[in-house]
């Protein structure tokens, strides 16, 4: 069993996650423990008034809401009152044995599991604390349930949810002709026989993690207007180096004629695959990731790779997932409208449009800086301050009025006229 917690800035968030999964018909709430009615007899706002009552009491904390999810082995078949039973053997355990929480069983991942929302405020006002709750009283209850109820252990369960694949050890390699073609056949034949692709790029983002890149050179090269490809070992930095090796000398025979064969296949397939990975994409982003890397990290716990798309100038403009449990790789763009990259980057707390109007002002201050050196500034700068900024700034600047405090030209200030004087002799 694999248990996971997080601490949502609100329970309402975490409410809002679980019943929509419900209206969905891929959820179902099986217990609300602790409330004075039964769950089937409850609103969405009974539920959460239940959670709100506790958390009115307590106004200095700052979080107040935890959100656990139990995680089984697909080969466990258990029944829905066992799952009640290990829920509420967990929540005791932890310390929340007492306060109300709501349990939801999920149908919309490749294995069995369930989530379970609490409140961290007590009847007296004080808060259960849940600092390293995980690594103490999680890990301990988690161990505990599992010889209680004869679960797959947690370790056993990484394992058989790991790529399967060994990255090869770029410090050990040697640059020769057969250790090299060694490394690469054993990654290359791995991936082309067991991961899901419809592209050379997503070919490319399995192989990636593993250190290794299909490469059909320069357009404008021999290998490329004959169709050929060859396969290469990439450093940390995601730099090509040591000898290439031709894919038609790899026992598979991973040629382009034949990666393209595999496109076609894998595109049914992968279909049915989209929801398991929307699903991990969704819970990570519940969690409010402050930046893309952030995002990349929690998706990383959830055994997926992501490589993110990047132009000549260094703009990102597209992201790809590789799902390591399910071995399928997707765009983000073809999961739906909210998994390109713009979208997950309008999701991100901390936005990037406010980033680059940041960047462009640090910029802009070192220009300034090297005008005062006798250095010129160069038109594209400027440019990129104007192309980073949004639409709403850009009109403020245009309809702001601007104070002129230089002199005003002669010729457009309003002459006074001298007055007559009176003849003091009339």
């Amino acid at each position: 069993m694999v248990a996971k917690i997080t601490i949502p800035k609100s329970i309402e968030a975490a409410l809002n996650y679980n019943e929509k999964k419900v209206q969905k018909g891929i959820a179902y709430c099986l217990h609300a423990a602790n409330y004075l009615k039964d769950t089937k007899d409850m609103n969405f706002y009974q539920k959460l008034a239940g959670f709100e009552r506790l958390n009115s009491l307590n106004e200095r904390a700052s979080t107040k809401t935890l959100h656990v999810s139990l995680n089984f082995d697909p080969s466990e078949k258990l029944a829905e009152s066992k799952l009640l039973q290990i829920a509420f053997d967990y929540m005791q355990k932890i310390g929340f044995g007492e306060q109300p929480y709501l349990v939801y069983k999920h149908e919309d991942a490749g294995h069995p599991h369930i989530h379970i929302v609490s409140t961290t405020i007590k009847n007296d006002s004080s808060r259960i604390s849940t600092h390293n709750i995980g690594r103490n009283q999680s890990e301990k209850a988690r161990k505990e349930i599992e010889q209680t109820y004869g679960l797959i252990k947690a370790e056993k369960q990484q394992q058989l949810r790991s790529p399967g694949i060994k990255p090869m050890d770029i410090k050990k390699i040697v640059y020769g002709k057969t250790e090299t073609k060694r490394s690469i056949s054993n990654v290359v034949g791995a991936v082309f026989s067991s991961y899901k692709f419809c592209s050379l790029p997503e070919f490319n983002a399995a192989l990636k993690q593993f250190y290794v890149v299909a490469d059909r050179g320069k357009e404008e090269g021999r290998i490329y207007k004959n169709r050929g490809l060859v396969y290469r070992v990439l450093d940390a930095d995601g730099n090509k180096v040591g000898v290439p090796i031709k894919a038609s000398s790899i026992s598979c025979k991973p040629i382009l004629d034949n990666l393209e064969k595999k496109f076609t296949a894998n595109q049914t397939v992968k279909e049915s695959l989209k929801p398991f990975v929307k699903v991990k994409l969704d819970e990570c982003l519940a969690q409010s990731p402050a930046s893309i890397k952030e995002l990349m990290n929690y998706l990383k716990q959830k055994n997926i790779y992501t490589v993110l798309r990047q132009n000549a100038e260094g703009r990102l403009y597209g992201i790809t997932f590789v799902d390591n449990q399910n071995k399928c790789v997707f765009n983000g763009s073809d999961l739906g409208k909210g998994y390109s990259v713009a979208a997950i980057q309008s999701k991100l707390s901390n936005h990037p449009i406010e980033n680059a109007i940041r960047q462009d002002e640090k910029e802009s201050s070192h220009s300034s800086s090297a005008v005062g050196k006798g250095m010129p500034i160069s038109k594209d700068k400027e440019k990129t301050v104007f192309v980073s900024a949004s639409k709403e700034n850009l009109l403020d600047v245009l309809l702001t009025a601007k104070e002129q405090f230089g002199n005003t030209p002669y010729s457009l200030l309003k002459k006074k006229r001298k007055k007559k004087r009176k003849n003091s002799n009339s």
